[in-house]
């Protein structure tokens, strides 16, 4: 169960995630069914995937410029092995589809020496069994379900997982909220929400706490009425939303028209400035987790947001450090590996340990999941602000 530590000493580290594991996955190619060869000349290839357009664009685009200023970085300073990197960057449009002919077009046309994807959790779900067909590392930076990982041994991420997340609001809402009795409302199809949900109702209860109703929703739902007028009739302290940002905004907007002012709680897919658009200021006194806190002092976490701020002209969300993290992780791994070939760039993925991340330090594990703390984040005056930490 995770501990909650006094704020101040916590090393806060760096985010989302989505449908059912029964989603198509993309067949193993034959093409790619061998380990890749990389090519001893030229720069080094390096493929990423997630949702630049759709509903979820507003996370896939902030992971992705976090990802492309890596490299930037790095090869603004000669590279990796003393060779360019150069990045393949392809729009999912947020379709399990489209992330299933991406990851081919990744593997077999542009024959990438890493993958750095998807952002979703149902998407990595989706290409994960080609990645490891295929003999090419894989790192998410941001896709929290559990099953990601266990796909195969080629299989990494740098974000937390949904049951620690679940687990640290659980205990936050019992022991710092004092909140006995708790709604939840899920998306159904969802793999991190439907993760994250029960994660939060088993940790929950083991504390003493009773959840009152679980009612849940479908992405591309608009009206949700239905189940908060279910959860309303059962009178809980608060409503645990473990889902999206271009969901949870509408829903918090309808539950407060709705007259229901319980405190709403979530997860890291909040994580997006849009929600507040979305949310029209019925978010505030919500709490949520996620990765990392802009206000954290952290040395290595502000040298980044002072040279991404520089470079977009914006501050970063925590989206970004997740995916300039990752990245930065699996460049880190290339350049510490024997050669470039799948099986030597794992293994040094495998012993990544006390790397200095944006979100804090990081160490794999025998799972290939990082070892790192999460952060629960209020919403006050429409900004985020630190409530608490949580260590693993």
């Amino acid at each position: 169960m995770p501990r909650l530590v006094p704020l101040i000493a916590a090393l806060v580290l760096g985010t989302v995630a989505c449908e059912k594991k029964s989603q198509p996955s993309a067949p193993p190619p034959e093409a790619a069914s061998k380990p890749q060869q990389a090519s001893e000349t030229g720069p080094i290839v390096i493929g990423t995937l997630g949702s630049l357009t759709g509903s979820e664009a507003s996370f896939g685009t902030v992971v992705r410029d976090g990802i492309q200023f890596a490299v930037e970085e790095a090869n603004a300073k000669g590279g990796v092995k003393g060779r360019k990197v150069e990045l393949r960057s392809y729009d999912t449009q947020g379709r399990i589809e489209e992330s299933v002919a991406a990851v081919q077009r990744l593997l077999t046309q542009d024959r990438v020496t890493l993958i750095l994807g998807d952002v979703t959790s149902s998407g990595s779900l989706a290409i994960a069994d080609a990645a490891q067909a295929a003999h090419v590392p894989m790192v998410t930076p941001s896709a929290t379900d559990p099953g990601v990982t266990k796909k195969g041994d080629f299989i990494f991420r740098t974000c937390f997982i949904d049951p620690f997340q679940g687990g640290a609001m659980a205990r936050f809402a019992r022991e710092n909220l004092k909140l006995e009795r708790i709604a939840v409302l899920h998306d159904a199809k969802n793999a991190s929400s439907l993760g994250l949900s029960e994660a939060f109702q088993e940790a929950f209860k083991k504390l003493g706490g009773t959840v009152v109703a679980v009612e849940t929703y479908s992405k591309g739902d608009t009206d949700y009425r239905a189940p908060l007028l279910a959860v309303k009739k059962v009178k809980p302290q608060a409503l645990y939303l473990p889902g999206f940002y271009s969901e949870v905004g509408v829903i918090a907007r309808q539950a407060r028209e709705l007259g229901m002012t319980q405190p709403l709680l979530g997860g890291d897919g909040w994580e997006s400035d849009r929600i507040f658009e979305l949310a029209g200021g019925a978010l505030e006194g919500a709490y949520y987790s996620s990765h990392y806190a802009e206000d954290n002092p952290a040395p290595e976490l502000q040298r980044f947001i002072t040279a991404f701020r520089a470079r977009y002209g914006r501050s970063p969300e925590a989206a970004s450090a997740l995916g300039y993290d990752a990245a930065r992780v699996a460049l880190n791994a290339i350049e510490r590996a024997g050669s470039l070939s799948g099986p030597a760039i794992r293994d040094a993925l495998a012993t990544t340990k006390d790397f200095p991340g944006a979100t804090g330090t990081l160490t794999m594990d025998a799972n290939r999941n990082p070892v790192k703390p999460a952060v629960i984040l209020t919403i006050h005056d429409g900004r985020r602000k630190f409530a608490a930490a949580v260590t693993p």
